[in-house]
Parts: C-alpha cells; sequence; structure tokens
C-alpha cells in the first residue's frame, strides 16, 4: 500500500471519526445483467437502494426496482408484478453474510371486469377517470394488484400487511384515464404499524447512464470528454453532457421504510463509530422450484437473481459465471473473489491508456467485507466473510436531500455510495473510478472517470418514496443522441458524438 493509499484512507477514517463525534446520537446498474434475467425480464431487479431517510434520520429505506425499461405507452394490461415470484429484501445485521432479517413481498392479481377490453379506463363509456385505487372512483382499475409484506426473523414470521388491503400503484396511462396520477399514487404508500412505510408499484426508472456510449465498446461521447470528464462536467451535479438511456422508462418498485432499530442485531440504534450501526443488504427474486417426487415442500423456491452492490455482476462477474452468481448466497461468494481482486474491467481501462492499480485489488474488498471505513468500529476478526453486501453504517447522518453529491463517499458526502446507495448517487462514474485505483491512490489512479450523465431525467422527489411518478403513456418521449435531454448545451440537444 502506497503512502498516498495510507493518507487517503486515513483521511476517510478521520472524516468517519470527526462525524461520530459530531453526532453522538446516533457500473446501469444491473438491467438485464446475467444471461438468465436477459430471459426472465419480471424477475430482473434493476437496481438495489438502502440508505438513511434523508426525511426521518430514524428510519432506513431499502428498493427494490425490477422489470426494466418499460414503455410508458404499452398498454393494454402495461406492467403488473409476476404473482409467481418472491420477492425479498435481507438484511445481515451481525456481520456472517446470512441474512437474519427478511422482507417477504407476494403480490396477487384481480381482474375487476373481465368483459373490458383493456387494464385501465377512464372518462369512457360511463366509467368514471380513475382517481382512487379501492372503492368510488376505483370503477375503471380493472388489472389491479394487491400485496402483502412479511417480516422474517430467527423469530419467526409477521404479517406487516395483515388485516389491511394494500394495493399496486398502476402505470401513468393518462390524463384522460388518470386526471390526478400524482394524487392516485399518494393512495399507494401504506403506513403499516411499527413505524414502517410500503409503497408498490411504477415509478420513472431513476437510473441514469449512457449505456449505448459504454457497451458499443466503451465508445463514451467525445462532447462529454470520451470517458474522461472534463472540469465543467467534473464539478456539475445538475446537467447531463451526454444521453441519459433511461430517459423515459419506467421501472416497477417496491419501496419499505423500516426503523433502524427493526434492523440492528440488538435492536438499538448506534453511533457511527460503533461495528453494531453497520449492516449488509441485498434483494433477491425467487420462482417456485419444479415440483418432483421426494420435494419436501410446495412452497420451495428456487432464487433468480440477487443485488448488492451495483455493478459487481454486470462489470466485474465474467459471462460464464454471472448465471451462477445470481442464483448463489453471498455467503458462498469467496468462489467469485479473483473476479474482484483481479478485475477485467481494470484491464480494460488500462489498455486504453487510463493509470490502474496492480493486482491484487485488495482495496476492493471494502465492497465485499466490514472493514473501515464503512465499518470504523470493525477490527481484523470483524470482517466476515467475503459476500456481495450493500453496507450501510446507519450511524451516519443523511445529507439533506438537496445537499446531496451524485459521487457520494469519493466527494466528501459519507451518506452516499458505497456506504449504502441513494437513488441520486452516480454508481457508474464512482464504479469505474473504484476500479482504476482511486482507492488506491487518489492521485495516481485518480482519473475523473464518467459517462458525461449526471443525474436523472425524472427529478426525485424529497418525501418517501423518492422517486418520480410513472410517466405519462399518452404524452413522454425518450431521449438520446440527437434529441433533448442535455440542459449544460445551449440547445439542450445532447450529442451524438
Amino acid at each position: 500500500m502506497t503512502l498516498r493509499s495510507k493518507t487517503l484512507r486515513t483521511s476517510l477514517a478521520m472524516l468517519m471519526a470527526t462525524l461520530t463525534i459530531q453526532q453522538p446520537a446516533v457500473f446501469a446498474a444491473s438491467h438485464r445483467e446475467a444471461p438468465i434475467t436477459a430471459l426472465d425480464q419480471k424477475a430482473d431487479i434493476t437496481d438495489w437502494y438502502t440508505f438513511v431517510s434523508p426525511e426521518r434520520a430514524d428510519k432506513v429505506i431499502m428498493i427494490l426496482n425490477v422489470d426494466p425499461f418499460l414503455e410508458p405507452s404499452n398498454g393494454p394490461n402495461y406492467f403488473p408484478f409476476d404473482p409467481g415470484i418472491l420477492y425479498e429484501m435481507k438484511v445481515d445485521n451481525n456481520h456472517d453474510g446470512v441474512p437474519d432479517v427478511t422482507f417477504q413481498i407476494r403480490f396477487k392479481t384481480e381482474i375487476r371486469a373481465p368483459g373490458v377490453f383493456t387494464g385501465f379506463v377512464g372518462n369512457l363509456a360511463g366509467i368514471p377517470a380513475i382517481t382512487a385505487l379501492d372503492g368510488a372512483g376505483s370503477e375503471g382499475f380493472n388489472l389491479r394488484q394487491s400485496y402483502t409484506v412479511t417480516m422474517v426473523t430467527k423469530a419467526g414470521s409477521q404479517e406487516l400487511t395483515a388485516g389491511m388491503n394494500t394495493y399496486a400503484v398502476p402505470a401513468n396511462v393518462g390524463p384522460k384515464t388518470m386526471p390526478d396520477y400524482n394524487g392516485l399514487r399518494a393512495q399507494g404508500v401504506y403506513s403499516l404499524g411499527q413505524g414502517v412505510r410500503v409503497f408498490a408499484g411504477t415509478v420513472a426508472d431513476p437510473f441514469y447512464i449512457d449505456l449505448g456510449g459504454f457497451f458499443d465498446s466503451v465508445n463514451l461521447r467525445k462532447a462529454a470528454g470520451g470517458g474522461v470528464l472534463p472540469a465543467m462536467a467534473e464539478g456539475d451535479d445538475q446537467h447531463n453532457y451526454a444521453p441519459n438511456s433511461l430517459a423515459g422508462f419506467d421501472v416497477n418498485t417496491i419501496a419499505l421504510e423500516v426503523p433502524i432499530s427493526m434492523l440492528t442485531s440488538d435492536g438499538k440504534v448506534h453511533a457511527a463509530g460503533d461495528k453494531e450501526a453497520v449492516i449488509g443488504t441485498y434483494g433477491t427474486t425467487s420462482r417456485h422450484k419444479t415440483t418432483v417426487m421426494g420435494d419436501a415442500g410446495a412452497e420451495t423456491w428456487a432464487q433468480v437473481q440477487r443485488l448488492g452492490n451495483p455493478l459487481i455482476n454486470e462489470a466485474i462477474i465474467g459471462t460464464g459465471s454471472k448465471d451462477k452468481f445470481s442464483m448463489d448466497d453471498p455467503i458462498n461468494d469467496a468462489q467469485f473473489a479473483n473476479f474482484v481482486l483481479d478485475p477485467l474491467a481494470a484491464k480494460i481501462l488500462g489498455s486504453i491508456g487510463v493509470p490502474v492499480a496492480p493486482a491484487p485489488r485488495t482495496d476492493l474488498l471494502l465492497l465485499v467485507q466490514y472493514a473501515a471505513p464503512i465499518c470504523p468500529g470493525c477490527g481484523a476478526g470483524d470482517a466476515g466473510p467475503v459476500a456481495d453486501l450493500l453496507r450501510l453504517n446507519t450511524g451516519i447522518r443523511p445529507t439533506a436531500f438537496t445537499q446531496q453529491k451524485r459521487l457520494g463517499f469519493l466527494a466528501g458526502d459519507l451518506s452516499g455510495f458505497p456506504n449504502g446507495r441513494r437513488l441520486g448517487d452516480d454508481v457508474f462514474d464512482i464504479a469505474l473510478r473504484a476500479v482504476a485505483g482511486i482507492l488506491v491512490d487518489g492521485k495516481k489512479y485518480g482519473t475523473p472517470l464518467g459517462d458525461g450523465v449526471n443525474t436523472g431525467t425524472a427529478p426525485l422527489q424529497p418525501s418517501f418514496p423518492f422517486m418520480a411518478p410513472a410517466y405519462s403513456g399518452r404524452d413522454s418521449v425518450h431521449a438520446g443522441p440527437g434529441q433533448p435531454g442535455c440542459a449544460y448545451y445551449e440547445s439542450g440537444i445532447c450529442p451524438s458524438l
């Protein structure tokens, strides 16, 4: 380890320590990243987020986004969740890589008017506009989905939605059918008791990236620096300098707001310097196993995908191992360690002239073990097994919504990725720089890599569930090269080259 790396890590640790003293109270990420989820889109987890709520600092937000690239006008049934999938949010709170708290979400579909040709109709043929998820105003809500949330711990399971009717918010069909879509969406936030809130439904995809530029063999736009951001773009968290490939597309989401005390190992809220403050999280989707002779139970499941840190499977794991990675558990991730310790992505960056740190890349282990700076209270014996979990120090106070920085931890915003992950964190730019070696030597390997897409297209919201409402099916458009969407330029047109 170089002197500069030691200095950087020491600085981060000191920053963490300072924060603790001041507050005593307390690489597309994964859109179709594996062959199996390229075939099973409904089970594809696009992104997994975990962060301390900027709205309520004693709560953790967990968001599971699934089913990518939903075209808002794609009727008549739009985008229901799959009732055949078990959606789960998992939390490891004792650093052994095994979930201790799990939230299971199941959906049920109801066809309320079997003779009607579309799932949603309003202001037509005597059917009133859709203004409610239930009761008066919901007559045209033909294809409706309800869901349950069950918390599973070592003590047993508890259905948090027992006795309630909880409905998924549908896609935004258009202003005639749903004249007050934001009001309709607001009805989809439910308080479940014990301080838990939930939202499920269709939203504007918050992720942002120049997918076309990256996957064309890293052919990023020259107008945006060709992969190395000019100073203007590097310091700009508000404007895009290249087209956002997710602009205009929806995604399905499940968002949970949970008290920190329900997630830690001892049921308490800890300061940032306590190792008990740090949890590891990931999301999964599973389908029923095929029934065979001798199978022990009818409710047995096969995992289709999991997601902890963004871009691990997409940008680090080799294609021949992606399905195996998706279907295995984090506790078994030691078998994939060589992908992390000697990442191909670093070699690719080196091949195009970017200075990269040499293997073995032990600096990247902070993503897959409990260690400083995310866990300053962890000693050598607390690292736990190599496991791809999104680690969050719940003792770090959240940055105010308007003050968050897209580069998160790298920009001194300690409540951002890789300390958990917020909706606005620019994980593509952060991951590129981490792969290059910015944690080894911030000067030698700190090239300002990036795609020039610095913010999402639909503005995030300051309150739960934080994501923007779904795009209008009648009136929305996509953005791309040669089209509007890059406000930095006087014309607002995104560059093609």
